[in-house]
């Protein structure tokens, strides 16, 4: 009995305890028995088995699957090899966690497992959770693509929500093959066909390889008759120097139009192709991304789990130096070598240039080839070599970032710069700072308003891609990028600091 005043009404009130401890264990052990399903794949099995015989491809098949047998152990989960290189397994949730725990300890237990030939196996892991048994097949198929798409060598977790990723911290293997070139060319000589307009976008604050690359997707459509445009964004953007280039040639007469002219353009059989980006939150004009309903991919960074997931085409391989090398692959399947015109051939080549640092990193035998390619046809890397020139004043500016770096964990390189900097400068800086004897990695910051712009660049094993992750970047293995809104410089810096300590933990 409570009395809350004189005069006023006395109020009585009644708690009622129930002992839940029942309930809530039977409600954990719901949770821990849940069955998960998971696809494993043998990444690289094309590669292990080249010039062997059945008996080596068997004692390969064996051992993989003893390292996998032995993880999977004490959860008494099922296994069944469905494939030649890929397996399923479901196991209870329960241990799922110790996996996780475990960063998935399977992942370097099969790198023992070393072919006649000397290639060490790498495994891929999708698994799917939180669902019905069918959707979580599905979702275990969405997560082992994820991964595929990432690189491989690591292990993917597709919820209802969102996915998770684990390893992936090797540099990706080039391909040898040339069959997916040739298929996905295919479909989209197909798709242009079809298509009454043909878009072209890249990612915002385009560079040479987005410019580059939207550039030979022009030349294929040019030479099959479909009117083609290039999307492009208002003022100045790193790519805009071969922008003007090129729209001197009478072929690329109006080809450059805004966003909203493109709109106007739309219908129904339109095709947009995104090139150099797979991020719906990074093209130039994400409401003619969301109206389109034929878009086709062809980029070649690490695949986030934002990416565009409705593209009737996805040309993705990050194991490419470029979008200008994926593209120079895809013109010599669909139009005659004299087709291409010298400067479009010159934007091609600077695309290739630009992401490999003057073929230095990320260059592979096809990097070459494509390279060759586009030097048969005229281009000229004098003038190649004049679109990366910088005037007295952003040399300059680029220096200071240099000189405001520190080494933090020995060989990584860090410049935290107050004042605002050029995109393409501090790009640059993080590029320089690699010479720096022992620098295997270089992360360049800089305020931008309210925004803070993150640089990354690799010569060594660090993965900066995974490292700016964290910060809601993206990219590839050698070079990554991100922006950080609504923040300081000092409170970046202390979250990337700490992104590159967890990054040496695990």
């Amino acid at each position: 009995m409570a009395h809350v005043g004189k005069g006023s009404e006395s109020l009585l009130a009644t708690t009622y305890w129930m002992d839940i401890s029942n309930l809530a264990k039977i409600r954990e052990r719901y949770f821990a028995s849940r069955p998960v399903v998971s696809i494993l794949l043998i990444d690289n099995y094309e590669d292990m088995i080249r010039s062997t015989n059945d008996k080596a491809r068997s004692t390969i098949r064996s051992s993989v699957e003893d390292e996998i047998t032995t993880w999977l152990q004490p959860s008494g989960g099922l296994l069944c090899r469905f494939d030649r290189d890929r397996y399923l397994c479901i196991f209870e949730e329960q241990y799922l966690t110790q996996f996780q725990q475990n960063r998935f300890s399977l992942l370097d237990a099969v790198h023992k497992v070393v072919s006649p030939n000397g290639v060490s196996a790498t495994l891929s892991i999708g698994i799917g959770m939180d669902t019905g048994f069918g959707e979580m097949l599905e979702y275990a198929s969405l997560a082992i693509e994820m991964a595929l798409s990432r690189g491989g060598d690591q292990a993917v977790i597709k919820n209802r929500f969102n996915f998770e990723f684990y390893g992936g911290r090797a540099k990706e293997t080039e391909r040898h093959t040339k069959v997916k070139s040739r298929v996905m060319s295919n479909a989209l000589n197909e798709l242009m066909h079809s298509a009454s307009t043909v878009f072209v976008m890249g990612h915002r604050f385009a560079d040479l390889d987005a410019v580059g690359a939207s550039i030979g997707i022009c030349a294929i459509a040019r030479h099959k008759g479909i009117p083609v445009y290039i999307v492009e964004e208002a003022g100045f953007y790193p790519g805009s120097v071969m922008r003007k280039k090129i729209s001197a040639l009478p072929e690329y007469e109006g080809r450059f139009i805004s966003h909203q002219d493109a709109m106007l353009k739309l219908d129904s059989k339109s095709l947009l192709v995104v090139v150099d980006t797979n991020r719906p939150d990074q093209v130039i004009a994400r409401d003619l991304l969301d109206s389109c309903t034929k878009v086709a991919v062809v980029d070649h960074h690490l695949r986030a789990a934002d990416y565009i997931s409705n593209a009737a085409l996805n040309f993705h391989e990050p194991y490419a130096s470029s979008a200008s090398e994926l593209v120079t692959e895809m013109i010599q399947y669909l139009i005659e070598p004299s087709d291409l015109l010298k400067t479009e051939a010159e934007a091609l080549l600077a695309g290739i240039v630009l992401d490999t640092k003057n073929f230095t990193l990320r260059t592979g035998g096809r990097t070459f080839e494509a390279a060759a390619f586009l030097r048969r046809r005229g281009a000229d890397t004098t003038e190649v070599k004049k679109l990366f020139q910088n005037n007295l004043e952003d040399t300059i500016a680029k220096y200071d970032v240099i000189r405001a770096a520190k080494m933090v964990h020995g060989d990584i390189a860090v410049s935290a710069v107050e004042a605002p900097v050029g995109r393409v400068i501090a790009a640059q800086a993080a590029d320089e700072l690699l010479n720096v004897a022992g620098a295997d990695a270089s992360f360049v910051l800089f305020p931008d308003g309210n925004t803070v712009i993150l640089c990354g660049r690799s010569v060594g094993e660090v993965n900066v891609q995974y490292i700016l992750e964290a910060l809601g970047g993206g990219g590839n293995a050698a070079a990554a990028g991100a922006q950080v809104p609504n923040t300081t410089l000092q409170e970046t810096l202390r979250r990337l600091l700490q992104a590159i300590d967890k990054y040496f933990e695990s």
